[in-house]
């Protein structure tokens, strides 16, 4: 009896390790298929001069986050078929469009396109590495998920109230905050994946193509203010 107990203990574990290794899996595919809408967004964005209520930022904001978040609530209801796919696919669209306008100011400058550049390596490397602690690491880092979120909404509030400060000092400590967050963001979601926490593979990606999204533009806010060349 005690065998085949212990023999069923190690199918189910055998089992549920290949879940956990087939949602990892198809998270990194669709993360990765997540990039091509987000380019092309961006580079159609950046030729059209794509502009989302550049004159009142706060509105355009405020109707961001109602797009954004309609966006969430369709992904999350359809989550379990392809069409929550297409949906997410629809969302790194516009957010590639969302991207134009710091892309095009970036490439405004004689060294942009290698600072753009040096921000993707560095959203890699940040990616990479929070990929390796997170399957490497033993430690449950559940409760860590409020801190972050905590630590998110702080900087919401902060970037809107720079909306009117209008401080390159506050700007500058927002974007290397979010990068150090949303990096911690990454490794969190990557760990829940590994550990069971997180079972379906369109919510995931999700979360994490977020957390990608805020490094990279963050990277490339901070590059351009500090790295920018006019000349």
């Amino acid at each position: 009896m005690d065998q085949s107990l212990k023999t069923l203990d190690v199918a189910y574990g055998g089992a549920l390790s290949a879940q956990r290794q087939r949602v990892l899996r198809n998270t990194y595919a669709l993360l990765a298929l997540s990039m091509v809408p987000t380019v092309l967004g961006a580079w159609l964005g950046v030729q059209m001069g794509f502009s989302f209520f550049a004159g009142s930022p706060l509105i355009g904001m405020l109707v961001f986050m109602g797009v954004a978040f309609g966006f969430f609530f369709a992904i999350e209801k359809f989550k379990n078929s392809g069409v929550g796919v297409l949906l997410l696919l629809g969302f790194t669209f516009f957010m590639g469009l969302m991207m134009s306008r710091l892309i095009g100011a970036v490439l405004g400058f004689s060294n942009g396109a290698q600072l753009i550049a040096t921000a993707f390596g560095g959203t890699a490397l940040v990616f990479a590495g929070m990929a390796t602690m997170a399957s490497t690491m033993k430690r449950d880092l559940a409760g860590l998920g409020k801190w972050l979120m905590i630590g998110a909404v702080v900087l919401m509030v902060a970037a809107v109230a720079n909306i009117f400060l209008k401080m390159p000092a506050l700007m500058l400590t927002i974007s290397a905050l979010a990068v150090v967050i949303f990096s911690a963001f990454i490794l969190y979601d990557l760990k829940r994946i590994i550990d069971g926490g997180e079972t379906n593979y369109v919510t995931a990606t999700l979360s994490i193509y977020l957390s990608v999204y805020n490094v990279f533009t963050s990277l490339l806010q901070i590059l351009g203010v500090l790295g920018g060349n006019d000349d």
